[in-house]
């Protein structure tokens, strides 16, 4: 699951800086000064791109929901086989879990540094989940489509607790108890 870009210009660069360093530390323990020494930009090269920090972040927000709800997307379909279905999306998990760079989701990261949950970051977070559940909806099996909505929150609260508790023990096989309840949801929707 590799995001970086071939283009190399300095607001290019500057998005990588900002993704490794956000993503590896934590947005409040990563300043504007680390991400300029290590995207290799002046100053002004830096301010002409983002006016600020908070730019810079939702610029990062946006291009890390782009490029990992492309990854989970295409990866749970391939896994799938195009076929219905909730369990699949654990194997996709496992595989993110295992990398040695995983560090949770970035969006919750995001939420759980920011004190103001009107923020633009917080929303941006909000939309991120709301996308995932909209996705989540497509793999309910046709039978429960009138449940959809319900049963995408529901999957996402086992996601997003899988997510938590991986990055806390840095045990992929917490992969595995997700697909064990993805599977019990799936279940439930033939009764």
């Amino acid at each position: 699951m590799n995001q970086t870009s071939p283009n190399n210009s300095a607001r290019e660069r500057i998005l990588e800086a900002a993704r490794r360093l956000f993503y590896g530390q934590g947005i409040r323990a990563t300043g504007v000064d680390r991400i300029i020494a290590e995207s290799g930009v002046a100053k002004m090269s830096f301010y002409r791109h983002f006016p600020s920090k908070k730019d810079l972040v939702l610029a990062f927000l946006e291009r890390r929901h782009e490029f990992w709800m492309g990854w989970f997307t295409g990866r749970v379909r391939e896994l799938s086989g195009g076929l219905p279905g909730l369990a699949v999306m654990a194997d996709a998990l496992k595989e993110w879990f295992a990398e040695p760079s995983f560090r949770g989701c970035a969006f919750i990261n995001t939420v759980a540094e920011t004190s103001d949950y009107a923020a633009e970051e917080a929303r941006l977070a909000q939309s991120h989940k709301e996308d995932l559940c909209a996705f989540i909806e497509t793999l309910v099996p046709q039978e429960a489509r009138g449940d959809a909505a319900r049963i995408a929150r529901l999957a996402v609260l086992v996601i997003d607790g899988a997510i938590v508790r991986a990055q806390m023990t840095q045990d992929p096989g917490v992969a595995d108890e997700a697909k064990a309840l993805l599977a019990l949801l799936e279940a439930s929707l033939k009764n």
